[in-house]
């Protein structure tokens, strides 16, 4: 698994300053993707030595590793997931996958945010209440709730 680049966003997941790690060689290739640089395989590996550099720098700055991607490699996303729960407890994990449902064998529970779906340009992004994507937020008793609603702005 490579990542290409990375941002710290504050609108992919409601309520965190999250780091944003933008995965490449997507498979989902979703038609109308504003990110297509990603279908490609580019970047440095991601891996715990990278993940490490990349929190260092922003310790105390963000409060959510998000991985944008990793369609390719979901159980390598779940690995890293669960390193960041057990290296860095204060920091949250989100998973953006393009895919309709997690694969089997993902532990959802290393995740506190898994967003799902393939963009659909006549569906929408998840600011649209139209949207197909459904980000889900872990609860304390290990459900999911589906808080896309957060994206959509009400009159």
């Amino acid at each position: 698994m490579k990542f290409v680049n990375t941002d710290i966003v504050f609108q992919e997941i409601p309520d965190e300053v999250s780091l944003a790690i933008n995965i490449s060689s997507c498979p989902c290739r979703c038609p109308g993707c504003h990110s297509q640089y990603l279908w490609e395989d580019i970047g440095e590996p991601l891996d715990t030595t990278a993940l490490d550099k990349l929190i260092a720098k922003y310790e105390g700055e963000v409060s959510c590793v998000a991985f944008m991607g990793g369609d390719a490699d979901p159980e390598g996303v779940n690995s890293l997931a669960k390193y960041v729960h057990a290296s860095y407890p204060k920091l949250r994990v989100a998973w953006y996958s393009g895919r309709i449902r997690i694969p089997a064998g993902i532990n959802r529970q290393d995740f506190d945010y898994i967003k799902i779906g393939p963009f659909i340009r006549h569906l929408g992004p998840l600011k649209q209440p139209t949207t197909n994507q459904r980000l889900y937020r872990r609860n304390p008793d290990g459900t999911f709730e589906d808080i896309t609603y957060r994206f959509w702005k009400h009159a």
